[in-house]
């Protein structure tokens, strides 16, 4: 983003808004159709689009048969473009229509790009049916019989015409359209996958597809994944109402993928015209192709075939001066999905990862015990249901499970019941073990102040609080031949909120280290929401999802109810940082880009998925409070956290969200400067859009 740059504009953060229209028909009537396909064009303008694609042969409708044989109706499919060509003059948005064109006494089905009232070229289709109840062959040819490069088409000389065409903007570096048309997506290649080496980041089929039982779920799935093979957006339209149903019947379906993932879909069989819209994240795709380096291998393995792509360029000019924000809706919780189904399977794989890991590591050691620490908060929580459901899986008895509360000395009432109900529930060897003999020890030898009477409640007496205990773990595993497994998460990681050392930074086995808190925190509900460890388990996990997140390691004031230390009060809501770590780590966003993503996900009060979410805990961020807890990652993230994370345990990798472990995801030097990140701070506005 650039310094002036109106921040709440979707084009101003790399985004595209583009749209795929489903209009309403009539077979054999190119001007009825030209007229239709103009008011969705307006409409797409209207909604500030830069891209429109329209169904396969929308200006005579598909179903013409051998009609494509009368010179009626090709002339009339040409006065049909014309009228468009003319309505689309000062029209910012390029336009993607279908319609049969003779070439050299040959007939194709044609996409037809125009932007401005110009025809940037002509696409033919490159594998037109011949089997089941197609019969294209019987008037069209291949794209790949043509003679010529260009044609005369509308007035207009030396059109580029041929399936391997680029169509670039020029003031947009990061958008590059390909199109094919309907069965070239079906074929073991589709011409897209080349066009996405040759440098295409937007892919358009122009589809009329007939409906089949079965057929949209299959539709969504080659969508979905030739969108992920080619680290590319697609958009796909299928012809809808007015199309003859002589023989076959038509559903509409228009699609808009982003890398894998459904971002935008039509209300199938839909009586009239329709249109939907979405934004395309280009910067995502650039990153990804950036990363992934086998789609730069495969750029080299595929060269021979890449070099004839032909590039023509355009000028998208998107409005950047206006207030426009997202229409595309992102999830408040990255790591989370919203559904309920999908969340209970992500929830249950999140899980099942952990304990395979655990189980793995103990039978590889040969040890058949595991050593846990147990606070009564959510962390230690999470790890004392995967460490018994691991034992259970290897057929161990749960007592091999020795888990250890160590009430310290701001240890509350609350958290030591619960530590000590739920390690009742789980039915594991159950401990208590008072570190403040020890603490207070310590603090003497070092000659702490506290020990003379003085209420100073510093980083060093917090830290001799976290080294007993995991001190005392580490020799506790030793006296019993098992391993200690670690309890801290992915957020902490992030954020270096952990103790360095013999503290909650160490252990033999940190099963947690790539699961953020949020996830964390409904992995445990779905645990208690499924009845795995009984009812009185499940009871006192719920209790401990409301309970205040601290690391109580200061005695509270006298007479107060909740713990001195409020974790989130200190860094800030772990809802905001989970959402920053995802798109800093997974596709390394910059900070306005965050921030405005973050504004976008969280600046009203709704989120009606959630019901289990309490509505006083439905929380919305102004921009100035994203922008204050932004930095805080930023700085603690890339200036002071790294040698943390360059040598923590071992762990399982949990999601595609990324970890931190030295040896995969994140590699980085524990003595780098943040001020890159931290200056594009001054991007993001403080007050109200």
């Amino acid at each position: 983003m650039k310094a002036g740059a109106e921040f709440y504009n979707l084009y101003n953060h790399d985004f595209i808004r583009v749209a795929v229209g489903i209009p309403s028909v009539r077979v054999a009537d190119p001007a009825y159709n030209a007229d239709q396909t103009i008011a969705l064009i307006e409409q797409a303008v209207d909604r500030k689009a830069l891209l429109v694609l329209f169904p396969e042969l929308g200006l005579s409708a598909y179903t013409c048969d051998d009609l494509f044989h009368q010179r009626a109706l090709l002339d009339g499919c040409r006065d049909g473009l014309a009228k468009i060509l003319a309505a689309s003059a000062s029209w910012p948005i390029v336009a993607a229509v279908g319609m049969p064109l003779e070439v050299d006494h040959l007939l194709y089905n044609c996409a037809v790009l125009i932007n401005r009232g110009r025809i940037l070229g002509v696409v033919p289709k490159t594998y037109p049916p011949n089997y089941r109840e197609f019969y294209e062959l019987r008037q069209f040819n291949p794209g790949d019989n043509a003679l010529r490069s260009e044609i005369e088409i509308a007035g207009q000389r030396k059109v580029p015409f041929g399936s391997r065409i680029l169509f670039q903007a020029g003031d947009i570096p990061a958008l590059t359209i390909h199109a094919e048309i309907c069965e070239d997506l079906w074929v073991p290649i589709p011409p897209s996958s080349h066009a996405a080496l040759a440098g295409a980041t937007v892919l358009l089929n122009l589809s009329a597809s007939n409906i089949t039982v079965g057929k949209a779920d299959y539709r969504r799935e080659l969508v979905a994944s030739q969108s992920a093979r080619c680290l590319a957006a697609y958009l796909y339209s299928a012809a809808g109402s007015g199309e003859s149903t002589t023989d076959l019947a038509w559903d509409g379906h228009a699609l808009i993928c982003e890398n894998g993932n459904l971002i935008g879909e039509s209300q199938r069989f839909h009586y009239g015209a329709q249109l939907i819209c979405s934004e395309i994240d280009l910067e995502r795709l650039a990153q990804e192709r950036m990363r992934q380096t086998s789609f730069g291998y495969s750029i080299r393995n595929e060269r021979a075939a890449l070099t004839d792509f032909r590039t023509v360029t355009f000028a998208a000019q998107p409005p950047l001066t206006e207030r426009l924000p997202l229409e595309r809706r992102y999830e408040r919780f990255p790591y989370v999905p919203s559904d309920p189904a999908r969340r209970g399977e992500r929830c249950a794989e999140v899980y099942e990862i952990q304990v395979q890991g655990l189980a793995s590591r103990l039978k590889s050691s040969g040890l058949k015990r595991v050593v846990l620490g147990i606070s009564g908060g959510i962390d230690s929580t999470h790890a004392l249901l995967v460490c018994a459901q691991a034992l259970d899986r290897l057929g161990y008895p749960r007592g091999n499970l020795l888990a250890y509360t160590m009430p310290g000395f701001a240890t509350s009432a609350r958290t030591l019941a619960q530590a000590r109900r739920l390690m009742a529930a789980i039915e594991c060897e159950a401990h208590e073990l008072d570190i403040r003999p020890s603490a207070l020890q310590m603090l003497k030898d070092i000659g702490h102040p506290y020990t003379d009477g003085r209420e100073q409640y510093d980083v060093t007496f917090e830290n001799v609080q976290a080294g007993e205990r995991t001190s005392h773990l580490f020799r506790l595993a030793n006296l019993n031949d098992a391993i200690v497994v670690g309890t801290g998460d992915l957020s902490e990681l992030a954020l270096g909120w952990c103790t360095y050392g013999v503290g909650d930074h160490m252990s033999h086995y940190a099963i947690n280290a790539s699961v953020p808190k949020t996830l964390i925190q409904h992995v445990i509900r779905w645990v208690a929401d499924t009845h795995r460890f009984g009812a009185e388990a499940s009871a006192t996990l719920l209790e401990i999802l409301a309970t205040q997140i601290s690391p109580e390691l200061v005695p509270a004031r006298a007479g107060a109810s909740e713990p001195e230390q409020d974790t989130e009060s200190i860094l800030g809501p772990y809802e905001l940082h989970d959402f920053t770590l995802y798109y800093t780590l997974r596709f390394g966003f910059p900070p306005p880009k965050i921030a405005f993503l973050a504004w976008s996900a969280w600046h009203d009060r709704t989120l009606g998925t959630w019901p289990e979410i309490p509505a006083d805990k439905r929380h919305q961020y102004t921009m100035a409070q994203i922008k204050t807890h932004l930095r805080t990652f930023l700085y603690r993230f890339f200036k002071t956290s790294q040698f943390k994370r360059s040598c923590i345990p071992n762990a399982p990798k949990v999601g595609s969200g990324g970890s931190l472990s030295p040896r995969g995801d994140y590699r980085a030097p524990s003595d780098s400067a943040a001020d890159a990140w931290l200056s594009q701070l001054d991007l993001i506005p403080e007050g109200a859009p």
